[in-house]
């Protein structure tokens, strides 16, 4: 896969815990075009790529910018996007691919929590550009923790910002059934953030009568799975007939490699898509957030960095 060589033009801190990056090309040459939603794979080692929202206007080539959580779980990137990448730091990345683009509505709601504020902050840059009608509602712990505040409140569009903290009063906080209260055939609804914030708006949203064709979500992580029973099943190739068998507390990514079959993969959470394999024969044990719920029904792909089998074998198109 290709990339990109870039420097780090500025380092800044947006709020606690939160740093945004400017990238430029080191030949001083354009960017490739993107679109409101998109994302990089930043290579931070030989084995460690991470996936970040761009947070910068739509149309601008000669940079780009994303913004990292110091993630106390961290599984290696944003600790060494805080610690080890600096003004000035070289970097590798991938081409923009975009898993969460805006579509044409009358109207667009736009629910960013926490640092899921990336790729909302892009849209709300795009769609005031083409004159759209939208709102845009960022909840957060503080004002302390909230990432381009200032930058959003000198926007041409912040009279259509709103944002709601948990440590304020409580009628100012985010309240999910009250903003979908009415269900409304022309407005899309884009959310992005922790987990919970993403469950507790999807939830509000369907409870009230939203279809899910107009509800539009990015997960940034995968939530934990009880993993205690797993079982041992195999894995056969179909190109070849070979048979490998998936230990309990093993990835299908992890012991293919070990024998000599390379998928690529990025997130190992099940979120990018990255690593998405077609599914031949046998039903999988789908643990992802990248496929919909009739994608997963299908049974006919999955995604081996963190999906597992409900069945003894599952036959793969490898």
């Amino acid at each position: 896969m290709s990339t990109i060589e870039v420097r780090v033009a500025h380092k800044r801190s947006e709020a606690d815990g939160i740093c945004s990056y400017e990238l430029v090309r080191t030949d001083g040459a354009p960017l490739p075009p993107f679109e409101a939603g998109a994302h990089i794979d930043v290579h931070l080692g030989e084995q460690l790529v991470r996936q970040y929202s761009l947070c910068n206007a739509p149309g601008e080539t000669h940079r780009y910018q994303i913004a990292v959580l110091r993630d106390a779980a961290s599984r290696g990137g944003s600790q060494a996007m805080h610690d080890a990448i600096d003004t000035g730091s070289v970097l590798r990345i991938g081409a923009p691919r975009n898993l969460f683009p805006l579509v044409e509505a009358e109207r667009t709601l736009l629910l960013a929590g926490g640092i899921g504020v990336t790729p909302i902050l892009a849209m709300a840059e795009a769609l005031a550009a083409r004159g759209a009608a939208f709102e845009m509602h960022y909840a957060a712990r503080a004002p302390e923790r909230t990432a381009f505040r200032e930058r959003l409140g000198a926007a041409p569009f912040a009279h259509r910002v709103h944002f709601h903290y948990d440590s304020g009063d409580a009628a100012q906080r985010l309240d999910p059934a009250t903003l979908l209260a009415a269900p409304d055939a022309g407005t899309h609804v884009y959310v992005c953030g922790p987990q919970g914030f993403i469950d507790h708006v999807l939830g509000s949203a369907k409870a009230l009568g939203w279809p899910a064709a107009q509800l539009h979500v990015e997960y940034f992580g995968a939530a934990a799975v009880d993993t205690s029973g797993d079982a041992p099943f195999d894995v056969r190739l179909a190109s070849s007939g070979k048979v490998v068998t998936i230990p309990a507390g093993q990835t299908v990514i992890k012991v293919l490699a070990e024998h000599g079959v390379d998928i690529p993969y990025s997130c190992e959470e099940g979120v990018c898509g990255t690593c998405l394999t077609r599914v031949l024969e046998g039903v999988p044990d789908h643990r992802d957030l990248y496929l919909t719920e009739e994608e997963q029904a299908a049974n006919d792909q999955f995604t081996p960095c963190c999906s597992r089998a409900k069945t003894p074998v599952l036959v793969l198109d490898l």
